[in-house]
């Protein structure tokens, strides 16, 4: 079987401890399989990586794969998956992003980008025209990403370069660091540090080439119906479009599930008048978009003038206001502005610096550290001057920044005095902002999400935003939710993160048509006979291919939890008063999520689930791990 389209059919790898590189031929029958995107990644790290490495030793491979419907014409499809294993989690990690480098490696001609070794000074990589060329990077050392992004341009005398590069959090290998790429982020599971390990400060790519279609009449077809229901949506067009992701903070405060301070304040604070969609576009200048995409749900607005943070940038994405406004207890919008400006320049992820941020301040209040530890600031919650200068201690890893700049697991094993009881986690991930005492499918995806309480891995829309599927969902009751949580996890894998396209995309239908119409763009690009079921099965691929890799790592069903806080302390106010998720209660979802997987009690796929997915390069490993 050949490669008709939607992919170059080549991998390029680059080697940086020998400072030398290599294309090699996409495998047409792994593509088949993995499609792209987050399915590549996995595949080759299961392949290539062992998973009880240390994630900053030069035996780390950053993997950079694109999908086959990046590059084409396709709405809202430039989008990348990064995949590593984590130093914030020690899990198998994917961050997804957008903008327009996902394109740009594609008309660079490369399905696959893989960089593996360690430089042994500062590098950048360059690559233009089928050439990968490395070169010295020790006057970019140091500087902000957005500094660093310009410089790069100038220096290559094209500002049609397409940057991805780190901030100084990521050179000081901070667990939280990003990897910035212009408009968008590679943001959570510190592959930012992985990516400073290896010495290598930014990837600069230039294209001339096109992606093939395989059958312009069926790729056509399917592109004007995804477009045709994409502006029937009720929510993408009308909502996002006009007032991007902040309007999800009015939802989930109307619905008791904006998470506060540290998650001690759900329903109590919600900053919808000043954090919300209204003030967030007030003074709106403009909007920014992807490659290929129709809503530019990204608004730019200018702060105000007088005040201590002007300036003109985008307007935070909802996580952010989360992260920065609801658990730091912060509702001023320029703050919280300044924050994702800072984070975004500092290479920040915003979702975990915000939660910790948010769980040091706790700390504060209740003692366990003090300014002793602060070095004289006043970390309290609503101290917007003191999140903003513990942003920069931590991406300098300065005193009490050194000890948060990894994560709220480490912190609070570093901190101790009982603080491990208000880290907010799970398998070393800070959550995103959604409280799942009320909305319970999303609980279940945090707790077993193989890159730890990930939303964009099996994000539960339906609980949010009302969308139908098959079988009734009420967000407050746990029946019914290892059906529900396996459905999204292995379609938002497949669509999103494979083919790739952007979630908002899943979020605004029915699952169901997004996978015919995903199995349609697929048939068109690539040329191969996808069904909307062998799309969701490639879905389920990934995901149980990732499990293993996290059970060679050492993870259990043990580590499928939720913090403590979740499980004993009850919502107290707001649309979702007196809801919390017990222990033997999440224990009964995860038992039905493990059935509807086809795993043992104890989350094991089982050799038959393995061969049924054509797994068979994964089974000698669950034997070992059911046997133990």
């Amino acid at each position: 079987m050949g490669l008709a389209g939607g992919y170059q059919g080549k991998v390029l790898r680059i080697d940086l401890t020998t400072r030398s590189s290599r294309e090699e031929i996409l495998d047409p029958e792994m593509a088949r399989r993995f499609v792209g995107g987050a399915g590549f990644g996995i595949k080759y790290l299961f392949d290539e990586v062992d998973p009880q490495i240390d994630p900053l030793s030069p035996e780390n491979k950053l993997v950079f794969a694109p999908g086959p419907l990046t590059g084409t014409d396709a709405p809202c499809a430039s989008r990348m998956s990064v995949a590593a294993k984590s130093p914030l989690t020690g899990t198998i990690a994917v961050s997804m992003t957008g903008g327009f480098f996902p394109a740009e490696l594609k008309f660079a001609g490369y399905d696959i980008l893989i960089i593996e070794g360690k430089a042994d000074q500062p590098v950048y990589i360059a690559i233009h025209k089928g050439k990968a060329v490395i070169r010295p990077a020790k006057h970019l050392w140091g500087m902000k990403s957005i500094d660093c992004e310009h410089i790069l341009k100038e220096q290559l005398g094209d500002h049609n370069y397409r940057i991805a590069c780190i901030g100084p959090a990521g050179e000081r290998l901070g667990r939280m660091a990003n990897i910035m790429n212009e408009l968008r982020t590679a943001g959570r599971k510190g592959l930012g540090a992985v990516m400073g390990s290896k010495n290598l400060k930014a990837i600069a790519v230039r294209g001339h080439l096109d992606v093939p279609i395989a059958d312009n009449a069926v790729f056509a077809e399917a592109k004007k119906s995804f477009l045709h229901k994409m502006k029937d949506s009720p929510v993408l067009y009308p909502e996002f479009s006009k007032f991007g992701t902040p309007a999800t903070l009015d939802v989930t405060c109307g619905l008791g599930i904006f998470p506060a301070k540290n998650w001690t304040a759900t329903g109590e604070f919600e900053p919808v008048d000043t954090l919300g969609a209204a003030a967030n576009t007030a003074q709106k200048t403009g909007r920014e978009h992807c490659y290929t995409c129709p809503v530019a749900c990204s608004q730019v607005k200018l702060t105000t003038p007088e005040g201590p943070y002007p300036g003109t940038t985008s307007v935070p994405e909802f996580e952010t206001l989360y992260a920065f406004g609801g658990q730091t207890g912060v509702d001023n919008l320029d703050a919280v502005i300044a924050a994702d400006r800072l984070c975004d320049e500092l290479g920040l992820d915003t979702i975990s610096t915000g939660v910790t941020i948010g769980f040091a301040m706790e700390l504060f209040e209740r003692g366990i550290i003090g300014k002793e530890e602060t070095k004289g600031l006043d970390l309290r919650f609503g101290n917007h001057q003191a999140m903003l200068e513990m942003v920069k201690r931590i991406a300098f890893r300065q005193g009490l920044g050194d000890v948060l700049s990894n994560g709220v697991k480490v912190a609070s094993e570093m901190i101790g005095k009982g603080s491990e009881a208000y880290a907010m986690h799970v398998k070393g991930l800070e959550p995103p902002g959604y409280d799942v005492r009320g909305a319970k499918a999303h609980g279940l995806n945090f707790a077993t999400s193989f890159n730890g309480a990930d939303h964009n891995k099996g994000y539960a829309f339906q609980e949010i935003f009302g969308i139908p599927v098959p079988r009734p969902v009420d967000r407050f009751v746990s029946e019914g939710k290892g059906w529900l949580t396996k459905w999204n996890q292995d379609i938002r894998c497949v669509t999103c993160d494979c083919a790739t396209m952007c979630a908002f995309l899943l979020d605004m239908a029915v699952p169901d048509i997004a996978l015919e119409n995903t199995a349609g763009l697929l048939r068109g690009a690539t040329g191969m006979d996808y069904t909307a079921e062998e799309v969701e099965r490639v879905g389920e691929r990934v995901q149980n291919l990732a499990r293993v890799f996290n059970i060679r790592a050492g993870f259990t069903a043990e580590d499928d939890t939720l913090p403590k806080r979740l499980m004993t302390e009850k919502i107290k106010a707001g649309g979702s008063k007196g809801s919390v998720i017990p222990r033997e209660e999440l224990q009964q979802m995860l038992s039905d999520y493990y059935h509807e997987r086809g795993w043992t009690a104890l989350g094991i796929p089982t050799k038959e689930k393995l061969l049924s997915l054509g797994l068979h390069e994964a089974i000698t490993f669950v034997s070992e791990a059911a046997a133990k």
